[in-house]
């Protein structure tokens, strides 16, 4: 985990506010690989001084001050964590302060945690103090240092800007001791509090353990999905997460009130959280007896899912289904469809082996918002990997608007795969010229290792090497074969003298190798190469990529090269132009490398990108 160390001396010297926040900045800048927006700049000119002249007054000098926080396994950032010794104890005690500089709040009518603020855009936000509550719920189910003391960890929100009629109803909100919440007409209270809490005695010790803690084995999605839905919720959802699921509730109970339709769009990038919130709403509304479904356009998706409910489990697998499982749906049949993909989505949800009098002509974006009064999208834009995938935020929201639907957008901007490293997500995103600006430099991550080999071989050995979940993609660049008739796989991928099979083609094992929609999840996957089509939506620890000879440098530039893809759908040009074909395999390699929670182990066959991506790393 990565914080910015400062004591309450450092804080009180500082020259001046400005100075302090550039060091902040610099800080973020090198963890993240992006500049801070101008409201968290604002933010550290103000808050801390105010959070740094509180402590001092409480007589709390020697606890150790960690600025922007980054939780484990995410990229999310908590405001400041105090890590001091307990008055009473004498054990560690830490305490997650989030600052808010709001003058004026309210309670949103959208969502019992949800907040509307005096001039902060983009609608519901969500409540500070729950905000944080659920900030300490995730650092006690990831942190090992806080496994055996689950109560050495506190949580406030601090509202330095505000008095109590200004925020109004946001105080009933409180839940427990890691949810409390105070105004500037209540600075004494919140002095008193840390005082109970944090004791003037140096903090450097607990906030090494904290800092250097092990990090609990994260919860694999796939493993929790039938837990989730039947009994409780698993995973804690995050902020924007949490303001996406309370709207989709609301928008539940306002569909049926005002006999209406709510449309919901939710963007986010690889591990931001979209299929964590199906599962959580997919529950809830389970456990609740409302008529929901869960749809993807993927096969080893959806039978993933319904493998993990166990026996005796029937009515749970059967709330997993496809998008084109609703050309005959009966209109508003469901109360929620939530369509997971949603990026999948294609024109039509027949082809050209469908009977002529089975095709309809209706679009299959038609048939899932029909379906359901409150339709739910999830979707990340950069997964598009096959041609006639079509679903983008503005196509969707503009046919829901000309139907007359209400539609309502929420982006989760911060991402959890790839250990939640924002900085390796804008490396992959500029490498592959997904992002302006041109690749960067590699400097490295300490909560996210991306290596390069020189070799499959390596490549292999040093994914065997690591400790949890592994795995092996590689781009379309060879030909993927039936099983013989001995029921052993083929080796297609074929580097020198490195050979290794496709995953198994089919949903029935070949062997000891699992079919091809558990080859992610089962631990005898290993063996096999998976492509994009497998490997999409899914997530393990170590994440190995062939970059194929399909990808290349040529006079300095990142190129695609459409003869050395073995792809079936990339085949005609008449269906798939040159120009699509290079945005698709950009896409299909962006999938590919963001798939690892831990570390990403890079081989590219074409030595120009090999020596490429060598002087990215070497300059960092």
């Amino acid at each position: 985990m990565t914080a910015l160390r400062l004591s309450v001396e450092n804080l009180l010297a500082s020259p001046n506010e400005a100075a302090m926040a550039e060091v902040i900045a610099e800080h973020v800048r090198h963890t993240t690989g992006r500049g801070p927006s101008p409201s968290e700049i604002t933010s550290w000119r103000r808050s801390l001084p105010a959070l740094a002249r509180d402590l001092a007054d409480a007589g709390l000098h020697r606890v150790e001050v960690l600025v922007e926080y980054k939780l484990p396994l995410t990229s999310r950032r908590a405001d400041v964590v105090l890590a001091g010794v307990h008055p009473r104890t004498g054990d560690d005690s830490y305490v997650v302060v989030e600052l808010k500089q709001w003058s004026r709040a309210e309670p949103s009518e959208m969502g019992e945690h949800l907040v509307l603020v005096e001039g902060m855009r983009g609608g519901e936000t969500l409540h500070p103090a729950e905000q944080v509550r659920r900030y300490c719920e995730y650092m006690r189910d990831f942190l090992g240092v806080l496994k055996d003391r689950p109560d050495s960890l506190y949580g406030v929100a601090y509202l330095h800007n505000a008095m109590d009629l200004d925020v109004d109803g946001l105080a009933d909100r409180v839940r427990d001791e890691r949810s409390r919440l105070f105004t500037k007409q209540r600075r004494g209270d919140f002095l008193r509090y840390l005082g109970e809490r944090l004791s003037d005695k140096p903090g450097a010790d607990a906030a090494d353990r904290l800092l250097n803690s092990v990090v609990a084995p994260s919860k694999q999605l796939m493993t929790y999905a039938a837990k989730e839905i039947r009994e409780r919720e698993q995973f804690t959802l995050l902020d924007e997460q949490q303001v996406a699921y309370e709207l989709v509730m609301r928008a539940v109970d306002t569909a049926r009130r005002a006999d209406s339709k709510q449309v919901v769009i939710v963007t986010g990038g690889p591990g931001s959280g979209k299929s964590v919130i199906a599962l959580s709403l997919l529950g809830e509304l389970f456990r609740q007896g409302r008529t929901a479904l869960h749809a993807t356009g993927s096969q080893s998706f959806t039978q993933t899912m319904r493998r993990y409910p166990g026996r005796g489990s029937t009515r749970v697998k059967n709330l997993f289904t496809y998008f084109n499982s609703f050309v005959d749906a009966e209109p508003n049949d469901l109360d929620v469809l939530i369509c997971d993909e949603a990026h999948r989505i294609r024109e039509t949800s027949t082809n050209r082996f469908t009977p002529a009098a089975k095709r309809t002509g209706r679009s299959q974006l038609d048939e899932l918002l029909s379906a359901a009064r409150v339709p739910v999208f999830l979707l990340d834009e950069h997964q598009v990997v096959r041609p006639g995938e079509l679903g983008t935020a503005e196509g969707i929201e503009s046919y829901a608007l000309s139907k007359g639907y209400a539609v309502q957008r929420v982006s989760l901007d911060e991402q959890f795969r790839c250990g939640g490293s924002r900085k390796y997500e804008e490396w992959v995103l500029r490498l592959l010229g997904l992002r302006e600006g041109g690749p960067l430099p590699w400097d490295g991550d300490e909560d996210f290792e991306v290596r390069l080999v020189d070799s499959p071989h390596e490549l292999e050995a040093a994914l065997r090497a690591e400790q949890g979940t592994a795995r092996m993609t590689a781009g379309f660049c060879w030909p993927w074969s039936d099983p013989r008739s001995d029921e052993t796989l083929v080796e297609d991928v074929v580097i020198g003298d490195w050979a290794r099979p496709w995953n198994v083609k089919k949903d029935r094992a070949v062997g000891d190798a699992p079919p091809s929609m558990l080859w992610a999840s089962e631990p005898n996957g290993f063996g096999q190469v998976g492509c994009v089509y497998t490997a999409q939506g899914f997530e393990y620890d170590w994440n190995g990529v062939i970059l194929g000879p399909d990808l290349a440098v040529e006079d300095g530039r990142l190129v695609t090269v459409r003869k050395e893809n073995r792809d079936p759908a990339f085949k005609s040009r008449k269906q798939v132009s040159d120009p699509e074909f290079d945005q698709l395999v950009r896409n299909i390699y962006k999938v590919l490398l963001t798939r690892g929670m831990r570390g990403t182990v890079i081989y590219a066959m074409d030595p120009a990108l090999r020596e490429a991506l060598a002087r990215l790393m070497r300059w960092g």
